[in-house]
């Protein structure tokens, strides 16, 4: 029976129960699980990312005429070849990392992901990404409910936000998420040090240990507790783990050697949230060097640390990667040398079982009225690829779950393919 966050608050009426099983199964459950499993990493970033100075269409002279002051020289992109419709592309210079993962064949592009009316609102757009339902977007988020189709007993690491508050994907009906955005400091907190913490440690997990069926609410938080308590030792290891690579001490390196450490520690874990923000580049973005140059800059450190590392490890074929933003920004830089608010963004896969390349087509970014690949009369780029499309095929062919039920419609698209 679920137990809802209301029935929590008013008192519950139904019985309710928690079977968390004691940690070292946990342990075992969970190493099993990751032994055989996939992991996915969501990678956002917050604020609305610049997919044209990211994968730059540097043979477009309207691109030019209408960022004269953002636009990336063509002489400095790094060329990536052209996409079906014969565009030439070039990926921004601060990505020296991810175009060598993109020469390996491990590094898949999906041009203009959006959906028809874009909102062009940080916190809608978040939601409508989130859940997956630009109609509503209200309740669950797409990635928590992957986790409600986990069988029980659901690891409570099964999944990872490496930020400091709980993101709108990954809220769930039944399983909670914990964050962790620094395993170094997630420890068992007690007044006491030695012996004495850690016989305040055996007492909490005793006391947690019981579940009284006719008192929901305390079943709830003494379930929280166990669980919290059950993955102490693990989360430990985490923090423990030595990497083979050197990760940029950046917010986002940090948090990407975490993952890393969770994969080559095998806590179980299979899905990983990772955030950096700073995208909301209204003013000020520079082309080759400046704040946005900064961006990628600290994006490309930490995922090509990251690659490496797995890499080294052998355990690249069981992770992928997908980053996206809430929106793309304006084709023309406003008055303070920055782009505004957009529509049709860019999704990025990377990982040992992606099938790397370019998806879907480029804009051509002339402003006049009948240009089908722009809307908002000539401002924005069209959406080309709906971004449920991206979910529905990590969904179905990298997690193993239905995606038609999981987003509530057929989402596929058999152009999109590179898992």
């Amino acid at each position: 029976m679920q137990f809802t966050r209301r029935e929590f608050m008013r008192g519950g009426v139904a019985a309710f129960t928690v079977g968390f099983a004691a940690p070292a199964f946990l342990s075992e459950l969970a190493r099993a699980q990751s032994a055989t499993g996939r992991s996915l990493v969501v990678l956002y970033l917050s604020g609305g990312n610049d997919a044209l100075s990211t994968l730059v269409p540097y043979t477009d002279p309207s691109y030019y005429s209408r960022r004269p002051g953002v636009a990336v020289p063509a002489s400095n992109v790094l060329q990536v070849g052209a996409d079906l419709s014969g565009h030439p592309l070039g990926l921004h210079p601060s990505l020296t990392g991810l175009k060598s993962i993109f020469d390996a064949g491990r590094l898949a592009i999906i041009q203009r992901t959006g959906y028809a009316d874009a909102s062009r609102s940080h916190f809608k757009g978040t939601d409508i990404l989130a859940t997956a339902n630009p109609q509503s977007a209200q309740g669950t988020g797409w990635l928590g409910r992957y986790l409600d189709t986990l069988p029980s007993p659901v690891d409570p690491l099964s999944a990872w936000n490496t930020a400091n508050l709980l993101p709108h994907a990954l809220q769930a009906a039944t399983v909670g998420v914990p964050s962790i955005p620094n395993a170094t400091e997630y420890a068992f907190s007690s007044p006491n040090t030695g012996v004495e913490a850690e016989y305040s440690a055996a007492a909490s997990l005793a006391m947690s240990s019981h579940l009284p069926v006719e008192q929901p609410q305390l079943s709830f938080v003494n379930s929280t507790a166990q669980a919290a308590l059950a993955t102490l030792d693990r989360v430990g290891a985490v923090a423990a783990y030595v990497p083979t690579a050197v990760y940029p001490d950046t917010g986002v390196g940090r948090a990407l050697q975490a993952v890393a450490g969770s994969l080559a520690t095998q806590v179980g874990t299979k899905i990983f949230w990772v955030q950096t923000g700073g995208y909301d580049t209204h003013a000020s973005q520079g082309t080759v060097d400046g704040g946005y140059a900064g961006l990628l800059s600290t994006l490309d450190g930490g995922l090509s640390a990251f690659y490496e590392d797995l890499s080294n490890q052998g355990l690249l074929n069981q992770t992928m990667v997908l980053q996206f933003s809430e929106f793309g920004r304006r084709v023309s830089e406003n008055g303070s040398a920055g782009t505004d608010h957009g529509a049709g963004g860019l999704m990025l896969a990377l990982g040992g079982g992606v099938q790397g390349g370019l998806y879907g087509t480029a804009a051509t970014l002339d402003d006049t009225p009948d240009n089908p690949t722009l809307e908002n009369n000539g401002r924005d780029v069209k959406y080309e690829t709906d971004f449920r499309a991206v979910y529905a095929r990590v969904i179905d062919d990298w997690l193993g779950t239905d995606s038609v039920s999981l987003l509530g419609g057929d989402f596929r698209n058999s152009a999109v393919d590179f898992v």
